[in-house]
Formats: structure tokens, sequence, C-alpha cells
């Protein structure tokens, strides 16, 4: 006998919708040969600065041991580079590189042209709305139930 849950199920809801606006952008970051993981580093970086891998990590929703091989691929494309913190000597600091920041200015137009693709499907004032209630309703929860670092069990 099927049990009937009183509410929908939230956390697959978001995967979905996840999937659905990513699909828009797979093709971009296809076409430029870079992973979706790769592009969070990389917009975390740009939208943030300089990070401690943990921060990154953390900010990027990528576990430390896969975010680790993936900054030294990275570094060995020469798209970030890690250089040691001028506060203490025992951490390191990831930095965009000129040619990742090159990379972004090549693709930023295409990432636009999207993004106006899809504000143009759900209208502007829909596409606001998404953004603040998934800002707000982020903040509530984590405010009101905060969550450990991200682990990847999930």
């Amino acid at each position: 006998m099927a049990s009937a849950f009183k509410h929908r199920n939230l956390p697959h809801l978001l995967l979905r919708a996840r999937e659905t606006f990513m699909a828009r952008f797979r093709p971009i970051l296809r076409e430029h040969g870079i992973t979706e993981q790769q592009w969070r580093v990389l917009r975390t970086l740009n939208d943030n600065g300089d990070m401690e891998p943990n921060q990154l990590a953390d900010a990027c929703l990528i576990l430390s041991p896969s975010l680790t091989r993936m900054l030294a691929a990275m570094e060995q494309s020469e798209m970030i580079v890690r250089t040691k913190s001028s506060v203490d000597q025992r951490r390191q600091v990831i930095s965009l590189t000129p040619k990742s920041r090159q990379f972004l200015a090549d693709v930023e137009p295409q990432v636009d042209a999207e993004y106006a693709r899809i504000e143009a499907q759900l209208g502007h004032a829909r596409l606001d709305a998404l953004y603040t209630t998934i800002d707000e309703s982020i903040h509530v929860m984590e405010t009101h139930a905060p969550m450990g670092r991200f682990t990847g069990d999930e």
C-alpha cells in the first residue's frame, strides 16, 4: 500500500529544477571544454574573490577530496593558482589566473544570452521572485536549522 505523504518531495523538486536550468548551460560548458564543477569553482572565485580551499569546497558544494583533485588539474591547465596566505603561511589561497579571467570574459556573452532567454521565458518578475524566494529560503533554513558542512551524503 502506497504511503500518502502530506507534502511534495521538495528536495527532489529542487534537484529537478537544477537539472532543468543546468541543461540550458551544459552546451556552453561543453563547447568550452569545462565541467560543471570547474564552472562552479570559476564562477565562485569570480564572484567572491580569492578563497581558501575549504571555503571554496563549501561554497561550491564539492567534497574536499574531489576539489583537491580538481584544483590540481585546474592548476596544471593554468586556470587557478595556489599561493600561501599572507596571514598564515600554512594556509593556501586559490585565485583566478589571467587565463581563467579571459575565459570568463569570453564565455560571459553566451551565459548572459542564456539568462536573457530564461528571463524572456519566465518573465522578469517571476525570475526575480525565484531568486528572492530561493535566497530567503536558504537563509531561513540555515539560520534556524544549520546544516553541517557539505558531505555529499545528503
